[in-house]
């Protein structure tokens, strides 16, 4: 599968003692998401595609990225609160002021496909996934 794996030390002091990327090149683009464990023993995601986050996995979530622009998270929690989903957990991260966002958004049980269509059909929203682990 053409699969590389480095391992790099590094003598000097990091945000994180311990951190795994996962790189996926494919023809069309490269992916990147990273993840460690805090003192607590629960795995995190702490960036996706360049952007820092810093989210706990969870049995139903939703991703999105997003342009970072006003109105995006009211206009999202209403349409998941009409929809009678409960969040539980909201993480954001962005590239910069105005550029790209990512929410990671840990919900109450599955997300329907009709709520799901709802949220990627926000103005600002690129993409939509809900998520399962």
């Amino acid at each position: 599968r053409g699969m590389v794996v480095d391992e790099v030390t590094r003598a000097a002091r990091s945000d994180y003692e311990s951190l795994i990327t996962v790189t996926v090149a494919t023809e069309r683009q490269e992916r990147s998401v990273s993840g460690t464990v805090y003192h607590d023993g629960k795995p995190r995601l702490v960036d996706i595609k360049g952007i820092r986050v810093d989210a706990e996995f969870a049995k139903s979530m939703i991703y999105i990225t997003n342009e970072d622009k006003p109105g995006f998270i009211g206009k999202f929690a209403s349409l998941l609160g009409d929809a009678k989903i409960n969040i539980a957990t909201f993480h954001l991260g962005r590239n910069v002021q105005g550029g790209d966002a990512i929410a990671l958004v840990e919900v109450d049980g599955a997300v329907p496909a009709d709520v799901l269509a709802k949220v990627a059909a926000l103005p600002q929203v690129k993409q939509a996934k809900a998520l399962t682990f």
